[in-house]
């Protein structure tokens, strides 16, 4: 039976993580804790979030609205409204009267940072602008729910706390489509606005050609109500890792265990026996962890999905897609492909192996010490640890094997492909999707292309179509293997070029355009409808290509 009432919703709080893991001690008890300092300890800082002036309801998600067993009329309703816009004055019966934010630290390729923070310790870098305000269980399963943009909390390093309602709109959608592609996410439950309230960032000029953003743009408030089983990041196991390495105080051990037992709860507990020791448990942790998130990270470059900049205090230890800042798709196909002005190579699309293994060390390295003095148990963990790159590859072999219809993974056949798809400027999605069909003929993935093709490079893709076909052929019925395909190649992706108006008429009022592309996301391998086609199921038109905040972007959300 659906809850239909903000009475309803409050009786499902549960707050674990407010039971089970340390306040920071010197934060205040009624949650007014909004100026940058140093947190020395504890798990989380008691903080109320900043309500927006005037919000008014941009989007919701139907299908997690019904995945959470509540009725879509709450997205309206008065109460609900006000919670998840930042007023948590509206908290009643088992809910708490505050949010709550958690520090974390940062590593970068496995190389650990303090430059971000402000005081040069570390002890100030954390969830800047998002606080967490609910958790409860629904339909039998633990969600946290966390406003972004929800205001300034003691990690915000002397910020606004806001988001702007252009990278929430980005956010919202994003989460929306990859939960529909299948790839594990993070979701967006609601998302309101305020053009009462505008906050400045650096951002591109019509029709810009700039790398960086070249002017500063008034930009209306947003908040959106990011949903997951938990927050926790790799970076916060680091955190309180570096604290016992450190010696910073004398309950940093404890606290390393504590957070590490929560993530076993809240992420891992159906996997993982309660009754074997914490060593093992411990263990077992690190093999599902690199499981999870070698796959991700293969789903990833399935879909054509770049993170941008996948530090490891964006990384979920919970091992799915979790930060939505200077992410994107990729269109034209390039190995190297990033998004974010500020990301680099290392961050770029193919990179992203590379990028979770240095991730995972960090990982590794902050659960080793929970093992002294067990030896067995460590040397299964470093075991764990050296197959990382060998299991990385296996999931993309998988991945490749299920994208190409094949039996089994094929090395040249696959790597001659992607030389192909390079030296004939291949839209990715568009490729794959055709290519689902099994044609027989070259003609038939002319679409996908953004340049005419020479004779020299049709003779090479005639040559590797035949090779692939044969090999379709041998494994049987052509038409399983085309459905196959399909279910694994989206019909519809991100681009960006179509998602900026959404955001832009939102605005001025309009959201029909965000529902339109909910609904054109909703149902990524389908093939749309001819009208819908023609909008969204071809090339990026030329004049897209190397505009400021369509192909590249700042994080200036």
């Amino acid at each position: 039976m659906l809850t239909t009432t903000f009475a309803g919703f409050a009786q499902r709080a549960d707050y674990s993580l407010l039971e089970a893991l340390q306040p920071d001690p010197q934060a205040t008890a009624d949650g007014n804790d909004h100026h940058p300092r140093q947190v020395l300890s504890g798990h989380y800082v008691p903080v109320t979030p900043t309500p927006l002036p005037r919000p008014e309801y941009v989007a919701h998600s139907a299908s997690l609205f019904q995945q959470l067993g509540l009725s879509e009329t709450l997205a309206h309703d008065g109460q609900f409204r006000r919670l998840f816009s930042g007023d948590i004055g509206v908290a009643q019966g088992a809910m708490r009267p505050y949010g709550w934010a958690t520090g974390y630290a940062l590593s970068i390729y496995g190389s650990e940072y303090i430059q971000q923070c402000p005081f040069g310790t570390g002890n100030g870098y954390g969830d800047g602008r998002a606080i967490s305000v609910f958790e409860g269980l629904f339909n039998g399963k633990r969600w946290e729910l966390q406003l972004k943009g929800g205001g300034p909390t003691p990690y915000c390093r002397g910020a606004d706390g806001r988001a702007v309602l252009r990278s929430s709109v980005r956010e919202f959608l994003a989460q929306e489509l990859m939960h529909a592609l299948g790839v594990p996410t993070s979701r967006s439950l609601t998302l309101y606005m305020s053009r009462a309230e505008t906050v400045r960032r650096p951002w591109y000029a019509p029709n810009s050609r700039s790398f960086e953003p070249d002017i500063l743009v008034d930009n209306p408030t947003a908040i959106t109500t990011r949903v997951a089983p938990s927050f926790l990041r790799v970076g916060q196991l680091e955190l309180f890792a570096r604290r016992v390495r450190s010696e910073a105080h004398p309950g940093a051990l404890v606290e390393l265990q504590q957070i590490t037992r929560h993530l076993i709860e809240r992420n891992y507990r159906p996997e993982i026996d309660p009754s074997l020791d914490f060593c093992d448990q411990v263990v077992e942790l690190a093999r599902l962890f690199r499981g999870r998130l070698t796959a991700l990270v293969a789903n990833w470059i399935r879909v054509g999905y770049c993170q941008g900049n996948f530090n490891s205090d964006n990384c979920a230890a919970g091992g799915f897609t979790l930060d939505y800042g200077p992410f994107g798709f990729c269109e034209l196909f390039d190995p190297r492909f990033q998004p974010w002005t500020g990301g680099g190579e290392h961050f770029c699309f193919f990179n992203q192996p590379a990028a979770a293994e240095a991730n995972y060390q960090m990982f590794y390295a902050a659960i080793r010490p929970l093992l002294a003095g067990s030896n067995g148990a460590l040397s299964r963990l470093d075991q764990i640890r050296e197959g990382f790159r060998d299991a990385m590859a296996l999931e993309l072999e998988a991945m490749w094997t299920q994208k190409l219809g094949l039996c089994r993974y094929d090395d040249e056949l696959v790597n001659e492909l992607l030389e192909l798809m390079v030296d004939s400027s291949v839209d990715y999605a568009i490729f794959f999707s055709r290519l689902s069909s099994i044609p027989e003929h070259l003609a038939t993935l002319n679409g996908a292309f953004y340049r005419p093709s020479s004779e020299q490079l049709d003779a090479r893709w005639t040559h590797w179509l035949g090779q692939w076909r044969a090999q379709i052929m041998a494994n049987g019925n052509l038409s399983e293997t085309s459905a196959a395909m399909q279910r694994v190649n989206p019909r519809v992706t991100w681009r960006e070029w179509l998602v900026a108006p959404a955001y832009q008429q939102a605005e001025h009022g309009d959201t029909t355009l965000i529902q339109e592309l909910q609904e054109v996301f909703s149902h990524p391998y389908a093939a749309p409808s001819a009208e819908l086609a023609a909008k969204y199921d071809h090339l990026k038109p030329m004049e897209h290509f190397n505009a400021g905040g369509l192909s590249h972007y700042s994080c200036s959300s």
